[in-house]
């Protein structure tokens, strides 16, 4: 399973980047390869970071993957209330961050992690992972494609597994400081354990869902205008997806904890942000809406 899940997300990476260059059509992928090194212990592996930047349509957008061995931290080896602390893990994250208001970012990633006790045997194996929407305005349009997307690719798993996951994710991606979700939702699955082939079938159906449904919501998009003031409540907005991903978010501390390359697992911060003190949106306004949409969870099915 670690060769399989490894050459899928690599694979994955190379279909998400030519649909995302293919969408944007004014800029390519950079890469840059890397080795893990964590400095402390023992490691081994690497990743692949792709980064597109400044295109006609995605103001950022990365694409990595890595494959990576070496020890928990004795703090993190608590945090995940496990025993052995040597671990494999491989997965493919990404984050996309448009220049129109009018087009939500988005977020995916879908991992394999392995324990090894002493004599490299695996005690323990899960997949894990989600994908998640955040638009700046209301777009009831967006927000049913994309859960419908993710629905779909769960029925085929469990018959209760979109619910589940959805609820997951309603209450992952919370920001409790602000009293509300950092954006519609979609779904959140941790420590999969049981019939691995079948999860892995599961973990492959969300990673076609999602690089189909997001390139549709993209494409329907791109050509309608904004104007500045628009533009002004994105940035003020992707404060919130900054302040989750550096207080909340496990990936970010995952990789931080395990020494991890920092300018890959920052890649997710948007490249411009705005954080304004005190705002307030005006009462009925499509901002006033979206400050409302997102302080309780939404059935969009």
């Amino acid at each position: 399973m670690k060769q399989t899940v490894t050459r899928f997300v690599n694979a994955l990476q190379d279909e998400f980047c030519s649909t995302l260059e293919r969408v944007d059509g004014g800029a390519v992928f950079t890469e840059d390869n890397w080795r893990y090194a964590p400095g402390d212990g023992p490691g081994d592996g690497g990743g692949r970071s792709r980064v597109l930047t400044a295109g006609a349509v995605f103001e950022k957008a990365g694409v990595n993957v890595s494959s990576l061995r070496g020890d928990l931290s004795e703090r993190l080896a608590a945090r995940l209330e496990v025993t052995d602390r040597r671990f494999f893990a491989t997965g493919i994250s990404l984050v996309i961050h448009p220049e129109s208001p009018l087009i939500p970012t988005v977020h995916m990633n879908l991992r394999y992690l392995q324990l090894l006790d002493p004599d490299d045997r695996v005690t323990r194996a899960w997949f894990g992972g989600g994908a998640d929407l955040t638009p700046f305005y209301p777009d009831n349009e967006a927000a049913v494609s994309f859960h419908r997307a993710m629905k779909g690719a769960c029925d085929a798993y469990a018959s209760d597994a979109y619910t589940r996951f959805k609820k997951w994710c309603d209450e992952y991606f919370y920001l409790p400081h602000r009293g509300e979700a950092r954006g519609i939702g979609g779904i959140f699955f941790d420590y999969l354990e049981d019939d691995p082939e079948r999860t892995f079938d599961f973990v492959s159906a969300v990673g076609a869902a999602f690089n189909r449904v997001y390139e549709e919501i993209v494409s329907a998009r791109k050509g309608r205008g904004w104007n500045e003031s628009q533009r002004d409540w994105q940035l003020h907005r992707r404060g919130r997806y900054v302040e989750f991903n550096l207080i909340h978010d496990r990936g970010t501390l995952f990789g931080l904890e395990t020494k991890g390359r920092t300018e890959s697992i920052l890649m997710s911060l948007p490249p411009l942000v705005r954080w304004t003190y005190a705002q307030r949106p005006s009462p009925g306004s499509p901002e006033a809406q979206l400050v409302e949409l997102l302080r309780e969870p939404r059935d969009w099915l």
